[in-house]
């Protein structure tokens, strides 16, 4: 978007407001208007219906469904960020939207997140909760572990629960430590239909969270995909980790199953 049409479109969107921005700022959004202009958002499809995407210069910021219109998502923006939100014109930024459709649609491409406003810990966390391949799941546990705090599990969903950016960071794929769906932002049944679209065996991972196998002495995470390669014949389900490893059985060095603090 150029300049001219970008000064006409924030013009455009501060003058319809109108009484709809009752309450808000608008010396502070102006300052910061002149300052350096506006973020922008636009929509996409996604399995959970349309979804709004805000953006700024740094990446995507915040991601939700459009349960509420364009004018409740730019008061929550504002509200979240300090920064005005517009629609972006038509046609604009296509690249950044192809990346998020992409993205939604399974495939591993690197979509340019702002996470700046998060505590260094949270941003771990996020960025490990965005590398669970799709079409399997780890516990609350594990991606504590993995961002470097193996007992902060419960920071861990309260950091899910937060998630600015949901289904870029797939937070829909962590669960609970007994192998439970766990709850979810969207709701819990969104959560588990999320995870049954993209194959997740969830009645097997609630039995057995981790499978193991004689023929390489190796326990995995049940959705690991070197897990789903195993011969029924060969596969020893596990509740928990500790069984598993008592039983001799290493670790997956590919899903790295850890016990949880």
């Amino acid at each position: 978007m150029n300049e001219t049409r970008t000064s006409e479109s924030i013009e455009a969107t501060l003058r319809a407001a109108g009484e709809r921005l009752s309450g808000y700022d608008l010396a502070a959004a102006g300052q910061a208007i002149l300052a350096d202009g506006a973020d922008l958002f636009f929509t996409v499809d996604s399995s959970l219906g349309k979804l709004y995407v805000g953006y700024g210069t740094g990446g995507i910021k915040y991601v939700t469904p459009c349960a509420e219109d364009g004018w409740d998502f730019s008061r929550r923006y504002g509200e979240m960020f300090g920064r005005l939100v517009v629609p972006q014109e038509e046609g604009a930024s296509d690249g950044l939207r192809g990346l998020v459709r992409r993205a939604l649609a399974g495939e591993r491409v690197e979509v340019p997140l702002d996470l700046s406003g998060r505590t260094e810990f949270q941003r771990r966390v996020l960025k490990v909760v965005e590398d669970i391949p799709r079409g399997e799941v780890r516990s609350y546990g594990w991606v504590a572990g993995e961002a470097g705090r193996p007992r902060a599990s419960r920071a861990v969903g309260t950091i899910m629960a937060n998630n600015p950016v949901p289904l870029i960071v797939p937070c829909h794929r962590v669960i609970r430590n007994d192998g439970s769906p766990g709850s979810y932002g969207f709701e819990p049944e969104k959560k588990v239909r999320l995870l049954r679209d993209e194959g997740v065996p969830l009645e097997e991972v609630a039995r057995a969270p981790y499978v193991a196998t004689p023929t390489t002495g190796i326990v995995c995470h049940t959705t690991c995909r070197h897990a789903r390669r195993i011969k029924p014949e060969n596969r020893r389900p596990f509740k928990n980790l500790n069984s598993a490893l008592g039983s001799g059985f290493r670790p997956c060095k590919v899903c790295r199953p850890a016990v949880a603090a």
